[in-house]
């Protein structure tokens, strides 16, 4: 029997000098001035926050860390990096894949990244990256919860036999449906792929992820018939919509009618901030386009929405540590999201909005659930969110799995001597 004591902690809602108690890899027991037997494992949090690990709706492990190969994406643009991933596809081999996709786990569970929700291309019919995948997913399943969405990135309709590898690599146990309707030859095609994805989604029991009207145009619009569809498969709760970057784009009449929609068929959203800030625009002069999503007024219509990394150093993007604090401070600040509750919400945007999209069983610090989080050199959410805060330690089933030394600095001043502590 292994158990973990953590002390003294501030919780993501409010609570403080909180003990969690965990056996063998559950937390039993949360409260003040717990108990525990002789032999228990101590985590002190000496009052700092303790919250359940970060979780990313939306990335691309398939392309993660592959920046500069074979050249660097120059202009910037969406398109030009998926012509970019298209020349190094027939260069990719299964091993690279494995291995820097392994690389970028042990990034996230350093950062309390401890569930991922990986896009994974289709149309390689070797689906290289497919099975790269699967081998991940096994290999990390002790300490990363992966979950794969077979991802159609040229198109299903658009590239000659994509829906057949999308169904292959659903039979070798890919979870998630995926498709991009707004890349497909016309939008007839996008709304018929919405159509197609959703049925073969119904008829297998599966979740549904497309990236939805990922551009400027303001007509890009199969967000309304991915809602469309969930209601008519009655999928409500399995779907979800990311990017949906048009809608900022659009007329506000027309947005506050595709909200409701949206919010009446059970849909979720994914945000990506960090890359929908620098990808969207490029065809603006001044003023330009944030390019986000309507993220306030999808979660006031009661919409979950989350924030994705999306990419790390690949084809579309040359940055990023798989630091969800630090895609939450990029959604915070363009959306102007700054009131207490919505700062609040950017915290739960990386945390418990995504768990509940992924169906993540067992997330969160009640008695029962697993015995997952991460302790963060902050004392709140919001405060964590404005230091990008330390992770001074990551459990995983109630083992400490990583230790940061916290984020500190010694002053030498002509008459002062201090030491700074950012969480102070």
């Amino acid at each position: 029997m292994s158990m973990l004591l953590i002390r003294n902690a501030a919780l993501p809602d409010g609570r403080a000098g909180i003990d969690l108690l965990a056996r063998d890899g559950r937390f039993v027991e949360v409260g003040p001035a717990l108990g525990a037997p002789e032999g228990t494992e101590l985590l002190d949090a000496q009052g700092l926050l303790f919250s359940p690990p970060f979780v990313d709706a939306h990335f691309h492990l398939d392309s993660t860390l592959s920046h500069g190969l074979p050249r660097v994406n120059e202009s910037g643009t969406l398109l030009e990096g998926i012509a970019l991933w298209s020349e190094l596809k027939p260069l990719l081999t299964e091993e690279a894949i494995v291995e820097r996709a392994l690389r970028y786990c042990d990034w996230a569970v350093a950062k309390g990244l401890l569930a991922i929700r990986s896009h994974v291309d289709v149309c390689d019919p070797r689906l290289l990256a497919v099975r790269a995948l699967l081998q991940v997913r096994e290999r990390v399943r002790p300490y990363l919860d992966l979950q794969l969405v077979a991802f159609p990135q040229d198109g299903v309709l658009r590239s000659p036999g994509a829906l057949e590898n999308l169904k292959r690599a659903l039979d070798l146990g890919v979870d998630v449906v995926g498709g991009i309707p707004h890349f497909e030859r016309t939008a007839e095609q996008g709304a018929a792929s919405v159509r197609l994805l959703c049925e073969l989604a119904a008829e297998r029991a599966l979740r549904v992820d497309m990236h939805c009207d990922e551009t400027d145009d303001p007509s890009s619009r199969h967000v309304e018939t991915l809602a469309y569809e969930t209601q008519r498969l009655q999928l409500h709760g399995r779907v979800t919509g990311s990017h949906l970057t048009s809608m900022h784009s659009m007329d506000n009449a027309y947005a506050a009618k595709l909200i409701a929609l949206i919010a009446d068929a059970g849909l979720s959203a994914v945000a990506n901030p960090l890359i929908n800030i620098t990808l969207q625009g490029r065809y603006d002069s001044y003023p330009k386009r944030r390019g986000m999503t309507r993220v306030a007024e999808l979660q006031a219509a009661g919409v979950p929405v989350a924030f994705g990394h999306d990419c790390v150093m690949d084809p579309w993007y040359a940055l990023g540590s798989a630091d969800m604090l630090e895609v939450a401070a990029m959604g915070l600040h363009v959306g102007q999201l700054t009131s207490a509750a919505q700062m609040r919400a950017c915290f739960d945007a990386v945390t418990a909005v995504p768990a509940r999209i992924l169906g993540l069983a067992g997330y969160g610090l009640e008695p029962g659930c697993r015995a997952d989080g991460v302790l963060l050199q902050a004392r709140s959410p919001v405060e964590a969110i404005r230091l990008r805060a330390q992770r001074l330690a990551v459990v995983r089933g109630g083992r400490v799995i990583a230790r940061t030394p916290a984020a500190t600095a010694t002053l030498s001043l002509p008459g002062r001597l201090a030491q700074v502590d950012f969480a102070a």
